[in-house]
């Protein structure tokens, strides 16, 4: 069975019965009738996934992986801020007139930055130091710019990737893992989306960089479920779990910047049903 789904049911178990409630707190979130969101929420979640056994997509119900791909794409390769740029429709309530989110995401891993080597962005620095230092301890980016949050539209949710580089002492390849630090996760909405997002980032790393793929490590500094999603998640958690699918990746691509949605795919991903209108907090 998949390892996903035995991290996102353990994860959620902890969560419920150890949690921290925030009803009648101060918060900042609203439903769409105007009422606070609430939550139980969890300090300090910590979920570790092997991805040289298994593509970590859980199969409780499906991930979307198409969107999570071009959401992925939108902040890291097109560097884009504007929802116009976007197949969905996820980001929409968080756009102003234009599309713009503001300042945020893509918008600052497309700031070019000066180093001893040249003016590079974040995204460019990383790909650069995996090819000439991979062993290098600083390979990481960072969006969350204190200087322009006031611009943004929301918080960097998903905010820092360090990526470290080990060997596979078998076959003498160099390795990728990757870390993801989270700020805050919804997790009914977000977790697996953010998981397989991360999960795809390394293997592309990876392959561009005739790399292996290693470990992902997510860090989540407030895992948190809504109240209105808690019987939702109740229920998934009890549902079957099926066998982990297998990531296609288009061993053609070379260049980070070539990899397109249809250049990752999952194959054999059983899943059971999927949960419509899931209630979202703004």
């Amino acid at each position: 069975m998949s390892y996903a789904d035995k991290i996102f049911v353990d994860m959620c178990r902890n969560i419920l019965d150890n949690g921290t409630d925030t009803k009648g707190e101060k918060v900042r979130p609203k439903w769409d009738d105007g009422s606070f969101a609430y939550t139980i929420k969890k300090f300090g979640v910590v979920n570790r996934y092997d991805l040289k056994k298994e593509f970590p997509a859980i199969t409780l119900r499906k991930t979307g992986f198409k969107n999570c791909l071009d959401e992925l794409l939108w902040i890291w390769q097109k560097k884009s801020n504007n929802v116009h740029d976007l197949n969905s429709h996820i980001w929409d309530a968080w756009a102003d007139e234009t599309g713009s989110i503001g300042k945020a995401y893509g918008y600052q891993l497309g700031i070019k930055h000066h180093y001893k080597e040249g003016d590079m962005d974040q995204v460019d620095r990383v790909l650069y130091d995996l090819k000439h230092n991979p062993y290098s301890r600083r390979i990481m980016t960072n969006i969350y710019n204190h200087e322009d949050l006031h611009e943004m539209n929301l918080y960097p949710c998903a905010y820092s990737m360090t990526f470290n580089v080990t060997k596979n002492e078998e076959t003498g390849n160099l390795v990728l893992n990757g870390i993801l630090n989270q700020r805050s996760q919804d997790v009914l909405t977000a977790n697996n989306w953010n998981v397989c997002q991360y999960a795809a980032l390394i293997h592309m790393f990876a392959q561009v960089n005739d790399m292996e793929v290693g470990e992902f490590i997510h860090v989540i500094a407030d895992a948190h479920i809504y109240d209105k999603h808690v019987p939702l998640i109740e229920e998934l958690i009890t549902r079957e779990q099926h066998p982990a699918p297998k990531l296609w990746i288009n061993p053609e691509i070379k260049n980070f910047y070539d990899f397109t949605v249809d250049d990752l795919k999952l194959e054999d991903y059983v899943t059971g049903p999927q949960i419509k209108n899931i209630p979202v907090a703004v």
